[in-house]
């Protein structure tokens, strides 16, 4: 059997596909299912990708200095008035 490449293959098929090829009956075949597969896949895998970086996201806001500084001027400030009044 002579040597031959997918390229010459193909060409000597297409004309038998194309006596059978009903114009009004065309579908995607196994390429565009593959093609599918391929760009659903990569879909989960970047929403997979996207939930693991989102759940090491810390969504707790750490305190503003002057805030703490206040509020701790006002615990200590109760504290003094607490123990004022129990004495």
């Amino acid at each position: 059997m002579p040597d031959m490449s997918a390229h010459l293959a193909l060409t000597q098929l297409v004309p038998f596909a194309a006596e059978e090829l009903d114009k009004n009956k065309v579908t995607p075949g196994v390429l565009g299912f593959v093609v599918f597969a391929v760009l659903a896949l990569a879909v989960w895998a970047l929403m997979k990708s996207m939930n693991r970086h989102m759940n090491r996201i810390s969504f707790e806001q750490p305190e503003d200095p002057a805030e703490a500084g206040a509020a701790a001027g006002e615990k200590a400030g109760q504290k003094a008035g607490k123990a004022s009044a129990a004495s």
